[in-house]
This record gives C-alpha cells, structure tokens and sequence, in this order.
C-alpha cells in the first residue's frame, strides 16, 4: 500500500476480534456506523484538500494583482500598524515587505504635520474615507516625496472596524500624467480646427467659380461708371479751361452745348451713387469670404438666418449647373445666436450636397422651408434625388463617411456640419421624405423665442 493511502478496517476481522458477551448483530450494526463515519472522514477529507487547493490559487491570485498595482498599497490595523504592503511601497521606501509588516504608518511619513493627519485617520472615530490627501513619504534616498494618498476603511464580514487600506501615487506622476492629458487634448482640439478648416477650404475651392461671377456684375458696373467719368472728366477739364480764359459768353454757351456739361452733370450724381453702390456690394461679397475662410474664433452674435441661406444659395447656384433650381420659400427674417460663418458653412454644405445628390435629375431642385416651431428656427431641405439608402442613414453624419466616388469628397462635410450644429445648441437631422428625396431638418434656437413664451 502506497505512503498516506488509507483502507477501511477489514469487517471479518472485527467480528473475529468481537469481546465476548455481544451479540453478533449488535456488533455488525457497530462496524457499519464506523464505516459510515470513516467514509464521512474520507469525504470531509477530499473536501478540505478541494478547498485548500481553491484557497492557495486565490492567494496567489491576490498576490499577482498586489504586485502588479503600480500605486502605493499599505494594509494597516486598528492602530496604524502595517499588515501587508505591496511591491510599489517597498520599491518607493526601499525596504522589503518583512521589515515593513508590524512598524507603524507614521514612520513612513516625512514631517510631523504629515502624521498628526494620518493619525487622524486612525481615530476612534476616523471610518469616512479620505481622498486625494497630499502627504510627505520617506523615499529610498532620504528625500520627501509628495503623494497623493487615498484611506479607506475596511471591515470584517460582520461590520467590525479591521484598519485602514491606504492607496497612493507620487504628486509628479500624477503631474506628468495630467500635463500629457491635457497636451493630447490641446492636440485633438488643434487637429480638429485643421479638419474644420480644410473642410471649410475645400467648399469655398469648390465656389469659387460662382464667387467670381458674383463679384464680376458689381465690378463691371464700377469699371463701366468709371470709364464714363474719365470721359465726363475730360469735357469738364476743357470747358473749365476756357471759364478761366475769360472767353466770350456766346463763345461759352457753345461750348456747353457742344460739350453736353448740363449732361454731364446731371450723369454725376447716378454715376457716383453706382459706383459706390458697386464697391459696397464687392466689398459685401469680400467681406462674406473672408468671415467663412477665416478661422473660428467662438464668435457669437446675433444673426439673421435668412441672410446666411440667401448668400448660401447665392454662391452655390453660381457654380452649379443650369438645371440645379433652390426654390426658398422662408419668412421675412428668422434670427439666431451664435456665428454667422460657421452657420454659413453649414447650410452651403447642404445645398452642395443637394445639388450633387439631384445631379442626375433631368430637373434637379432643392426646396427649403423655414418656420418657427415650439421655440426653435426649423429649416428643412428637401431635394428631389434618389434619397439616402437605409443601410447609410445610421452613419451619414459619421467623419470621413461618403457615398461620393474618391477623389470627390472628404467625408467630413456633413460630419462637421453636426457638430457645428449641436454647438450652436441645435440639431441636424437626415431622412427620406415621404414623397421622396433626401431631407435634412436643420433646427436651431430662436433668438427672440425667451422673449416671447
């Protein structure tokens, strides 16, 4: 038989051992209860060895997860004694964890205003947890190091007080870790104005050709107003030169009438009110450019939404097709909060988008309808293309998604546009109207709506 195997006592040989006097039935029912009891033992046995065999693969679990934390673990008792520390405060102290176990808390401490804190902790009545607690530690060199420590209570299974779990990481970790935060928060904001702005390029790239149709009227108007004055300038210069030779009166008066000075000055006032009409109109459309090609400055301002979708529409149908007709059907003025270029971007991405989704249309047309509703500027545009496929809505509005071929769009219109939308406190909504065609719901605060509940 094998060392620790164990065998019930043979029965036949108990009989034969029976002391003399006990019946033999009455000696049978003896074994059986020790059988009984022996196969119980065999049972508790196994059990045991299950259960410590479980025990030692939860300490060892216990154990990796303590020596992996990269914080500060101190396990203390009523007192502020030490129990258990894990491998981050012996590396910190550079002390082992026999020597650490048993000595007080306090003596890692660096100065005594740091352990007049922690002692608190450990008061009769110190169970409220302690957070983010700046406290001076004793490192391995000699020096004090700040750490921003964590007390907890910690309780048996019966609710009583065991000690405190202090937790902790050194200040200038935590330091470097929130500098690093921060700087790829700074990034991600930075890139994100480069994506909005490329975006942003990348449409007025696409307008320029009706840009400069739409600077071409004004200024051909001023150059025609202006070659005329250089004309009516002329005659003025040689009548004026014969006032100031004195000539006769008659000799005068034909030279008027030759020269149409009556003419001309009654040409003055419409030439230069033209003029100037011109050059406000040019500078308008310049100053409009520069306001949406510019970078965002988180301006917000009152504005007039009808204008923005005017000037939009404006500058989109002057580069698209003949056939692309924006039927606009909005009120007299439907005023908003917040910044008018960025506004501006949004609803020329959605006309563009309009006039590419129709482009295979033998009548390509958009509608936009503006009304006010429950407090809020509600513009819907709605086109009369092959609408948006289901398996698309869910990520129309998701960066870099596009239906176009490559090279055609970025993406990122419609993906920025929401966001520009939502931080304006608004929302942008894409769907298929019923009676067909894609329709973008764009809604926005009413600027006059507070006024008026």
């Amino acid at each position: 038989m094998a060392d620790g195997e164990r065998r019930l006592p043979d029965s036949s040989a108990l009989l034969a051992a029976a002391p003399e006097g006990v019946g033999e039935g009455a000696w049978i029912d003896v074994i059986q209860k020790m059988d009984e009891v022996y196969s119980d033992l065999l049972q508790y046995e196994v059990a045991l060895e299950e259960k410590n065999a479980k025990l030692e693969e939860s300490q060892g679990f216990i154990l990796s997860v303590l020596t992996s934390i990269s914080d500060i673990l101190v396990v203390c008792d009523r007192r502020g004694h030490i129990e258990e520390v894990n491998r981050s405060l012996e590396v910190f102290t550079g002390r082992a964890s026999e020597a650490l176990r048993g000595m007080p808390f306090f003596e890692l401490l660096a100065d005594p205003a740091a352990v007049e804190v922690a002692r608190g902790w450990f008061a009769l009545r110190g169970d409220a947890p302690t957070h983010d607690c700046e406290l001076a530690l004793k490192a391995a060199d000699g020096s004090a190091v700040p750490v921003s420590l964590n007390c907890t209570p910690r309780y048996s299974s019966v609710g009583k007080s065991l000690g405190m779990v202090v937790t902790g990481r050194p200040v200038g970790e935590l330091r470097k870790a929130y500098s690093a935060l921060r700087q790829a928060h700074d990034d991600l904001k930075r890139t994100q104005q480069q994506l909005l702005h490329s975006e942003k390029m990348a449409s007025l790239g696409r307008l320029v050709a009706g840009v400069a149709h739409e600077l071409n009227n004004p200024i051909s108007f001023i150059l025609g107003n202006t070659h005329a004055l250089k004309r009516y300038a002329g005659r003025l210069e040689e009548y004026l030169a014969a006032v100031h030779a004195c000539e006769q009166p008659e000799v005068l008066g034909e030279l008027r009438q030759r020269l149409r000075i009556d003419r001309i000055l009654g040409d003055l006032d419409p030439l230069i009110e033209g003029t100037i009409e011109g050059a406000e109109r040019t500078r308008d459309i310049v100053d409009g450019l520069k306001r949406f090609s510019a970078l965002d400055r988180e301006e917000s301002s009152r504005f007039d939404l009808v204008a923005v979708i005017g000037r939009s529409v404006t500058w989109v149908c002057k580069a698209a097709p003949e056939r692309f007709v924006v039927d606009v059907r909005l009120p007299a003025e439907l005023p908003v909060i917040g910044s008018s270029g960025q506004m501006q971007q949004v609803v020329m991405n959605l006309v563009q988008n309009a006039s590419d989704a129709t482009a295979g249309q033998d009548t390509a047309r958009l509608q936009i309808d503006g009304t006010i509703e429950d407090g809020d500027v509600v513009v819907r545009f709605h086109d009369n293309g092959p609408g948006i496929d289901a398996r698309h809505l869910p990520h129309i509005f998701d960066p870099f998604f596009t239906t176009k071929p490559v090279g055609s769009g970025t993406g990122l219109g419609l993906s920025i546009s929401y966001g520009i939308v939502e931080r304006h406190g608004g929302g942008l909504a894409a769907g298929n109207h019923p009676g067909g065609g894609a329709e973008f719901v764009l809604r926005l605060p009413w600027a006059d709506g507070a006024r008026r509940v």
